[in-house]
């Protein structure tokens, strides 16, 4: 096998695999290495997101928001059933059979590419060399490369005294395959990941408890679309409790008993199963090796600059692993822009435009600034926002939760940011960066013919609001 590449990247996920793919279209000699190992004790390519993340995920919630339509929702379209029940192992089953299609759909694509696949970990020594440590404990092999290529992710942050065991105490790897449906389950953290998982187990019928130490749910969305989405979550059943911070964790009789702290008191939960979501943190363990010259920022990530150049000629860093939203979207462009760029051709990614979705029910999006973040930063701006109450398709369908906010500078019109609370959030917010990206403006929007009756006239309506001409409304 051969030993010198055009371009090795180290990691397989959504950043890594694309960037190989685009530099093996553009002619490079290209090998990639990977260590993630899945269920059958095999090399699994597509990082996290494809094996224990974002797919994997979105399979539970697909099954657990069919389970709770069929539960309650049915009967007001006049749909009689009998009590549903869920067959949770099934159900992972299904999850895991997504997983496997993909992540072996993964490695066809690097055969049919010529890619050279590595199934081990990669380190970074100096000059462009990398050294491989394989999976099946053979001998490490020693490669050489024009250009590297790190891409190796991030790993879930732990909470000191709390251990991970993924029986009881369980990461979001663990949260992914209970066996049964807990009666109780205790949420540390209320970001994407833990609202996502919350949601499945509580759609199931487990009583969930969100312990968030921040006092302002989802501090990173606009205002308004964290508290019209936090306003459903709390019908839904979600017991959210803000400025909850976790004091320790322990297992007694099977349970955890988890203390925390909140408004200067001290409060216990005890419940089944706790996930731990708080995060996630860049993965440089063994990645590089002493003396490669690629440096560190004081947060942990590889330091780069706005063409993902670390500090080293001819080593590039994508995906979580560096600055930016540890998004599967974010990464996988940031690598195909670095193969372009390796080739010699101009490339374009905009991280002021990736969109941000959590895919709860109601999803929520955005893309570009906050309300707050205008208002900090001294922009005029003006705003128009709409229901999805006042929506036909959302009325006939039953997905009249949440709203479209758009914000517009006040003397050019240029869209600022658009804020999405409600069904379909995830596809409604492509319509809002491609007006963005082609630098268009709050009348852009709302000249241009939505189709009717469609969840898209929501958008529509919210950029009309912006100059107080809203149709379906009163303005």
């Amino acid at each position: 096998m051969s030993t010198s590449f055009d371009v090795i990247i180290i990691g397989a996920g959504p950043a890594g695999y694309p960037a190989a793919i685009r530099a093996a279209q553009l002619g490079m000699k290209t090998a990639i290495i990977d260590n993630f190992v899945g269920k059958d004790g095999k090399n699994s390519l597509g990082g996290t997101c494809l094996n224990v993340g974002c797919i994997p995920s979105k399979a539970l919630l697909d099954s657990s928001k069919y389970f709770e339509h069929i539960g309650g929702h049915y009967k007001s379209h006049g749909i009689q059933t009998s009590e549903p029940t869920i067959d949770v192992p099934t159900m992972i089953e299904r999850k895991d059979s997504i997983v496997k299609k993909l992540t072996s759909g993964v490695a066809i694509l690097m055969k049919a590419n010529g890619i050279t696949v590595f199934a081990g970990t990669g380190e970074l020594d100096a000059d462009c060399k990398v050294t491989v440590t394989p999976l099946d404990g053979s001998e490490q092999q020693h490669l050489n490369a024009d250009h590297v290529i790190l891409a190796s992710g991030s790993v879930p942050i732990q909470i000191p005294g709390i251990p991970y065991d993924n029986e009881t105490i369980l990461d979001n790897a663990g949260a992914l395959d209970v066996n049964a449906v807990p009666e109780s389950l205790g949420v540390i953290g209320a970001g994407v990941i833990g609202l996502e998982l919350g949601s499945v187990w509580r759609r199931l019928g487990a009583e969930v408890t969100v312990l968030e130490a921040l006092p302002e749910f989802l501090a990173t969305a606009d205002t308004d679309i964290a508290r019209a989405a936090q306003r459903e979550f709390k019908k839904q059943g979600l017991d959210i409790k803000m400025g909850a911070r976790v004091n320790k964790a322990e297992l007694q009789g099977g349970r955890v008993v988890v203390e925390y702290e909140q408004s200067g008191e001290t409060h216990q939960i005890v419940v089944d199963k706790l996930l731990v979501a708080v995060g996630r943190r860049a993965q440089t363990a063994g990645l590089l090796a002493e003396g490669c010259g690629v440096t560190l920022t004081d947060r942990g990530q590889i330091e780069v600059d706005d063409e993902c150049r670390t500090s080293v000629k001819n080593v590039w860093a994508i995906g979580d692993v560096v600055r930016g939203p540890m998004l599967a979207h974010k990464g996988t462009e940031e690598g195909i822009a670095v193969a372009e760029r390796i080739a010699g051709k101009k490339a374009h990614l905009n991280l002021d435009l990736v969109p941000w979705v959590i895919y709860t029910e109601p999803e929520i999006a955005w893309t570009g600034k906050t309300e707050q973040e205008l208002k900090d930063a001294g922009i005029p701006y003006r705003s128009g926002s709409f229901p999805f109450a006042a929506a036909g398709r959302a009325l006939a369908s039953g997905d009249t939760a949440g709203l479209v906010k758009v914000l517009a500078h006040a003397e050019t019109d240029r869209l600022l940011g658009v804020h999405i609370c409600g069904a379909n959030a995830s596809e409604l917010i492509a319509e809002a960066v491609v007006a963005m990206e082609f630098h268009g403006s709050a009348e852009d929007l709302a000249r241009i013919v939505h189709a009717h009756p469609t969840m898209s006239e929501a958008v529509h309506e919210a950029a009309l609001a912006v100059d107080k001409r809203a149709i379906h409304r009163v303005n």
